[in-house]
C-alpha cells in the first residue's frame, strides 16, 4: 500500500511537471516566435523617381532625392539602402530599397536622432536617442515606401533604424547623407 501511494505521488508529480513544461513551452514559443527566423514577406512598392537633391525637382510630379544611406547589420544581418525624397506638395517619403532582412515580432520602421554604430555595439543605439515611430515594417524583402508625417524635419532624423520593440534591439540602420 506504501508502494502505490509513492507510485501515486510520482505519478501526480510527473504530470504536475510536464504540464509546467509545456505552459513555459507555449510561452516560449508565443514571446520569441522562432518561425519567424524563416518566413519571408517580399514586398514591391512602387519607388519615387527623383531629380538630385540639387536641381530643383519641382517639375510637376517629380519627387526630389535629399538623402540617403546603405544598411548595416545590427542583430540580424541587414542590407539595402534608405532613400528620403520630398514630394512637389512639401510632404516627405521614406523609401527602403533592395531590403533584405529578418523578420521579427514587432518590428517597426524609426527614423532616429541617434548616429549609425556598426556592429553589436549599434544594437541598442536608437533607444538611447529621440526617435520617429514611421510604421511597422511591411516586409523583411524588398522594395517598400512609406509617408512620412505633415512637418517632418528632415535635419532632425539622419538615421532610419529597423527597431524590434519586443526585444528592444536594432535590426538594421542607415545614416543618411545628404545627396547633391
Amino acid at each position: 500500500m506504501i508502494r502505490t501511494d509513492r507510485k501515486r505521488s510520482r505519478r501526480r508529480l510527473y504530470l504536475i511537471l510536464g504540464g509546467l513544461g509545456l505552459v513555459v513551452l507555449a510561452a516560449g514559443l508565443a514571446i520569441f516566435q522562432p518561425w519567424l527566423l524563416w518566413v519571408d514577406n517580399d514586398v514591391h512598392d512602387e519607388l519615387p523617381t527623383a531629380s538630385a537633391g540639387g536641381s530643383s525637382g519641382r517639375q510637376a510630379g517629380t519627387a526630389t532625392l535629399i538623402s540617403r544611406g546603405t544598411f548595416v547589420s545590427h542583430e540580424h544581418e541587414t542590407a539595402g539602402t534608405a532613400s528620403l525624397y520630398r514630394l512637389p506638395d512639401g510632404r516627405y517619403q521614406l523609401a527602403l530599397a533592395g531590403l533584405r532582412t529578418t523578420t521579427g515580432p514587432d518590428v517597426r520602421v524609426w527614423m532616429s536622432a541617434g548616429p549609425v554604430v556598426e556592429g553589436k555595439a549599434g544594437w541598442h543605439t536608437a533607444e538611447k536617442h529621440r526617435h520617429l515611430d514611421v510604421a511597422p515594417i511591411k516586409g523583411n524583402r524588398g522594395d517598400q515606401l512609406y509617408n512620412l508625417p505633415k512637418g517632418f524635419d528632415p535635419a532632425r532624423w539622419p538615421t532610419v533604424d529597423l527597431w524590434c520593440v519586443r526585444f528592444s534591439v536594432s535590426f538594421g540602420a542607415a545614416a543618411l547623407k545628404p545627396v547633391s
